[in-house]
């Protein structure tokens, strides 16, 4: 932690950008997995209002009580264009994309932080080892003390840099995993809610099938 504390200019500066590279993964990642908790709370809250014998007019009330949940905006979209039954896949396919966009919001940011901060932290294990031959060249010597303090700030800038990017490309990995799962659901569901919603109003008796 002293090297941290105590490197030289370039080097400190990859140093901290790094920490806060490390704080900010931990961050997006407590902020992402909060969200698709709430997410999948929402959906299976949802799936189970659903239940039952239900009209247009209500399933479009409880799409709107319902907000958080992809779901809910799929179903509510086929609702509204449910006199139109050939449009529905296409309906259906657009609004699933959105809720895509929305569920990866954040992601490339961590995905960012993973790939980059190992070659953040090469830049400044390659400013130490260049700063520990110029300290060679200066005092004639190239003894433990003279090169040690640099080679010591290269190998933590290469450290932190992979501090940094394992949590977040293993986070990212999870996450996506999570994210693809989820919205096969909810497209599952969609098509489901294709065939129902296209019969008409009688159609939406049985629920979400």
């Amino acid at each position: 932690m002293s090297l941290v504390l105590h490197a030289s200019g370039p080097v400190a500066v990859v140093l901290w950008t790094l920490v806060g590279a490390a704080v900010a993964a931990w961050v997006l990642i407590v902020v992402k997995d909060r969200q698709l908790r709430r997410w999948r709370a929402a959906e299976r809250a949802f799936e189970r209002a659903l239940q039952g014998p239900r009209s247009l007019a209500q399933i479009v009330e409880l799409c709107e009580r319902h907000q958080d949940a992809p779901g809910a905006r799929v179903v509510a979209a086929l609702c509204r264009r449910h006199r139109e039954p050939d449009v529905l896949p296409a309906v259906a396919e657009a609004v699933l994309a959105e809720q895509q966009e929305r569920l990866s919001r954040l992601m490339p940011a961590l995905a960012s932080i993973g790939s980059a901060s190992p070659f953040v932290g090469l830049l400044g294990t390659v400013y130490g080892i260049m700063d520990a031959f110029l300290r060679i060249g200066r005092e004639k010597s190239a003894t433990l003390p003279v090169v040690a303090p640099a080679i010591g700030e290269a190998l933590i800038a290469t450290a932190v840099g992979l501090f940094a990017a394992i949590p977040a490309v293993v986070a990212y990995n999870a996450l996506s995993k999570r994210i693809e799962d989820f919205l096969g659901r909810v497209q599952a569901t969609s098509r489901q809610w294709v065939v129902v919603v296209s019969r008409g109003p009688g159609g939406t008796s049985e629920g979400e099938g």
